[in-house]
């Protein structure tokens, strides 16, 4: 039996837990503010807000609905726009009614949610980040001007209203939620959690951000499990000499880790180029890796930091390189039972260079047609460690090996610079596609392996002699 609040309903279902959830809302709770749009998690139509307890306190996330699993609700907290109905509008719907916000009006609810969910979220409110809040929302209409006076106007609103209450209370006080929303925690604590583990479950799903897009008609007819059923690791830890991240950490979770941020502070920078911040809040570490796309982001920048991929199966367990971990397209060393639990790496000595870079035809939201990570030690301009990644010009996340090879041990220069790119492109084999022709990708290759260099040794590399080869390559 699920079990989990819907706005403010207990709900009981026996449905088959890879039901959408938002089939779920619209279909069996007829609650149709919530919109189906794309169904692929790039409109923001449907998106709801999914809250759950996190150390004693309920944490709010936007999230897809399109591809999220029904039993992945149970013990959470289901807010959909018809969870803010009062006597009037709240101070959002009002401000992008008010400011033009809206047009056609399919896209609103959508954007209502994410908004009150960075409201919910955040005690310090600061305009950029509220506008980045709703980067998974889309809008065809407005041109988005109205929209972000909507989200200035509320934050006026917010700010002028004056309380020596909690945030809570504030956000209540200010007609932003209705007042059940203080009774949640209490609530959310008494659904007792399940983690039986489901027999005879043909799919193990974690975030689903991939999976309801690539196999959406089968996971819906057919049993699956959870990542929190097998109680998968969702802490990102600090041992001795390595950084251990759990196989059901998000996105979202890497992007904010204090542990990340400490030794990866471009990380941030980085992974908002990994996709919209519902799906960050969904999309797992271990599910980006066993995914096997040829593109993938944080396949790619894993490989470059030499990370190790432990595998659970019941009691054994095992470990294994992630450098070695991809036999073939879509094709993984993993074991059908198996899934992973761990992934970790060393922590670099001080002063490593890292940097990632991604071309794609949109820069936000989109996978890669070409990615690449550089990780590097070097004392006195020698390198004394490399590990250097490429996407999308081969049929699997690529370690450059002679590549590394060559550079390891040699003084960073433009000229070794160069023929290290050359190099490089003896290891690959792009084709043409829609992302780009195969020339085109091989020219993109050369280009990131320069811009890695060029970033990070500035005063070492000749910008103007790298890009001086260009048309040869063309």
């Amino acid at each position: 039996m699920i079990e989990f609040i819907l706005n403010n309903a207990q709900v009981q279902t026996d449905a088959l837990s890879t039901t959408v959830l938002l089939d779920f809302i619209r279909r069996e709770k007829k609650l149709t503010g919530t919109k189906e749009g794309c169904r692929e998690g790039d409109c923001g139509a449907c998106t709801i807000l999914l809250g759950e307890l996190v150390d004693g306190n309920v944490r709010y996330k936007s999230i897809n609905s399109c591809l999220m699993p029904l039993g992945d609700a149970h013990g959470k907290h289901v807010v959909t726009v018809e969870a803010f109905n009062q006597d009037e509008l709240t101070p959002i719907q009002a401000a992008i009614v008010d400011e033009g916000g809206t047009q056609c009006g399919f896209c609103t609810p959508g954007f209502v949610v994410s908004m009150t969910g960075y409201f919910m979220n955040n005690k310090k409110l600061i305009l950029d980040e509220a506008i980045d809040s709703l980067g998974g929302n889309i809008c065809r209409c407005t041109g988005y001007s109205g929209i972000i006076r909507a989200v200035e106007r509320s934050i006026v609103t917010y700010e002028q209203t004056v309380s020596k209450k909690t945030h809570l209370d504030k956000l209540i006080e200010a007609k932003f939620i209705p007042s059940y929303f203080k009774s949640i925690k209490q609530q959310l604590v008494k659904i007792k959690k399940s983690s039986a583990k489901v027999s005879g479950a043909k799919y193990f799903i974690s975030g689903g951000t991939d999976l309801y897009v690539q196999q959406w008609e089968s996971v819906v007819q057919s049993n699956a499990d959870f990542s929190s059923n097998e109680k998968i690791p969702n802490e990102i830890v600090r041992t001795k000499n390595r950084i251990k991240i759990g196989g059901a950490v998000t996105v979202q979770q890497i992007l904010e880790s204090p542990i990340i941020k400490k030794y990866f502070p471009t990380f941030q920078k980085d992974l908002e180029l990994f996709g919209s911040l519902p799906i960050r809040n969904r999309a797992t570490i271990a599910g980006n890796i066993v995914n096997a796309s040829p593109i993938g982001d944080l396949s790619n920048i894993l490989i470059a930091l030499d990370a190790d991929i432990q595998m659970k199966c019941g009691k054994m367990k095992r470990s294994i390189p992630i450098r070695n971990f991809y036999k073939g397209y879509k094709l993984v060393d993993k074991k059908k039972d198996e899934f992973i639990e761990w992934i970790t790496f060393v922590i670099p000595l001080k002063g490593f260079h890292f940097n990632f870079e991604k071309v794609s035809k949109r820069t936000h939201l989109d996978i890669a047609s070409v990615n690449s990570t550089i990780f590097i030690e070097a004392k006195k301009n020698k390198i004394t460690a490399i590990g250097l990644s490429a996407g999308g010009v081969a049929p699997i996340p690529l370690y450059l090996k002679e590549t590394c090879n060559y550079l390891n041990e040699k003084l960073i220069t433009t000229t070794v610079v160069k023929l290290a790119a050359e190099i490089a492109l003896k290891e690959i084999s792009p084709i043409s596609d829609a992302r780009g022709s195969a020339e085109y990708k091989r020219l993109l290759l050369r280009q990131l392996i320069y811009a890695h260099f060029i970033v990070l040794f500035p005063q070492q590399i000749d910008e103007l002699a790298c890009w001086s080869t260009q048309e040869e390559v063309l």
